[in-house]
Formats: structure tokens, C-alpha cells, sequence
């Protein structure tokens, strides 16, 4: 199924994306994009030619998800705290959690979204108005951004101070990001991979990860480059240009997988 292949090549990227996000880090979604795909091997009907290959493919994933369980690990390196019982207890009901991701990230239409999930329609509409009111109750926490272009800056700055949320400051630079982080201990890290002359983002979340722990969401153009190679953890990815909706939502699950969010006092 030649034509077939090529497009679900083309949706693994997506899928890992939206693996990451459901499960709080790359490296255990990879593991059930792996086992979705080794099914595939073994029933290569699972996915038609003549249907929506994307579609398919996210629904093979989800019917691997629901039969593995989320509780359940390769048993290899520990998982990160922010996949730990009390984090997970903290999110959004699962099935709230997926439909939310399903239609602000990954764009599915909400018929779409139900038919991946094996949900009747309408069943699909209250679960997404019930995980939205759930978001929108979210603890307030402190961000900082990291972000060279200050029109980008200050529509995140707007976006997360509509949502609740307090900023500590906007850094333009590698070095400066390192530095307000350590001064105001943010409950939220909302970064840039490419800083243009001011750095790398990456670099800056790095050194910040080193000796603090912090959700981290990376807003970039450059997605790329945190699909591949290694990764800093705990972090999330919005791809540029975004939807509002989004970021929300990411902001919203990263928030939810660490833990309780912490209010700074030196907020701006």
C-alpha cells in the first residue's frame, strides 16, 4: 500500500505531537506510536486508501491507547513527575482530556474528534463542553515568556492574562531568560526556539531546567527541532503561527500533568 505508507508517514509527525501532549512526555507517546504502528504491520487493513488516512490512523492509535492503559509502562527508565499518580489524578478526565487535544490541537472537527474516540456525536459535543469548563477553572499560575518578537510576546502576554495567569517578565535573550527565571521562580515556561541574535531558547530552557522544575511550552516555528534529537522534560510544543485555542489548551495541560501551579508575587 504504497500511497497509503506515504501518508501515514506524513501524519507521524502529528501523532507524536498529539502522543506527547496526551501523555506528558515524547518519550512515552513514542512508545504507543510504536506499538500503533507495529499493529498496523500486522493489519495493514486497519487503514483504507479510500477513507481519511489521518483519521484512521489517530483512531488505530486510540483503540492501542485504551487496550495498553495509560498506567502502564516499559518498565525501563523512570517516569518523569510530571506522569506520577498525583499529577495524573490533577488532569483533565481522560476522555475530556483527548477530545480537547483532538480539536484544538490536531484540528479535528468534533465528528471527527467522537469518531476517533468510538463516541457517539453528541456524546463527543458534552465531553468537550464539559472539558472546556473544566479549563477554564484552572488554577492561576505565573509564566514567564521568552520570546524575541514583541508582537508575538504581547499577544501571549494578553492570551495567558485573559486565561488568569500573571506574567514575570518577557525575555528577549538566552541570558536574560536564565536570569528572570531564577529570580522569579515561575509556575510556567512559555519560550521561543530561535531568539534570533538574543540566542537559542532551547539552550536558555535548558540551563533554567538545570536548576529549577518547570512545565515548559515551546511556541515556535521550528518544530522540528524538538521532534528530534533530545529533549528537555517536562515540555510541551505549540507550532507558529497558533491558534489561541491552543496554547490555551497546552497551557492547560502542562499545567495539569506537573501539578499545582504556584503564583509568583513579582508578577508585571
Amino acid at each position: 500500500m504504497p500511497d497509503v505508507s506515504e501518508k501515514i508517514v506524513e501524519n507521524l509527525r502529528y501523532l507524536r505531537r498529539y502522543a506527547r501532549a496526551l501523555m506528558g512526555s515524547q518519550q512515552t507517546g513514542d512508545t504507543y506510536v510504536r506499538i500503533c504502528l507495529e499493529d498496523l504491520l500486522q493489519e495493514p487493513d486497519r487503514i483504507s486508501a479510500t477513507g481519511d488516512v489521518r483519521l484512521q490512523l489517530f483512531r488505530l492509535f486510540h483503540d492501542v491507547w485504551s487496550r495498553a492503559g495509560i498506567h502502564e509502562h516499559d518498565g525501563g527508565e523512570a517516569e518523569p513527575s510530571d506522569l506520577s499518580i498525583e499529577a495524573r489524578l490533577q488532569a483533565l478526565p481522560v476522555s475530556e482530556r483527548q477530545i480537547l487535544l483532538l480539536t484544538t490541537l490536531e484540528g479535528f472537527s468534533v465528528q471527527d474528534a467522537s469518531q476517533i474516540l468510538g463516541v457517539p456525536h453528541e456524546e463527543g459535543a458534552d465531553l468537550l463542553a464539559s472539558a472546556w469548563s473544566s479549563v477554564n477553572e484552572q488554577m492561576a499560575t505565573s509564566i514567564l515568556v521568552i520570546e524575541d518578537e514583541p508582537v508575538i510576546a504581547l499577544d501571549i502576554v494578553g492570551l495567558v492574562r485573559d486565561m488568569g495567569h500573571s506574567v514575570v517578565g518577557i525575555a528577549s535573550s538566552q541570558t536574560e531568560a536564565v536570569r528572570l527565571a531564577q529570580k522569579s521562580q515561575p509556575g510556567l515556561v512559555l519560550a521561543d526556539i530561535d531568539l534570533g541574535p538574543g540566542g537559542s531558547g532551547l539552550t536558555a530552557v535548558k540551563e533554567i531546567l538545570d536548576s529549577m522544575k518547570v512545565p515548559v511550552i515551546f511556541v515556535t516555528a521550528y518544530p522540528e527541532r524538538l521532534l528530534t534529537g533530545e529533549r528537555p522534560e517536562p515540555t510541551y510544543l505549540v507550532t507558529k503561527p497558533f491558534e489561541p485555542d491552543t496554547l490555551k489548551v497546552t497551557i492547560s495541560q502542562a499545567l495539569s500533568f506537573f501539578g499545582q501551579p504556584r503564583q509568583s508575587r513579582q508578577a508585571v
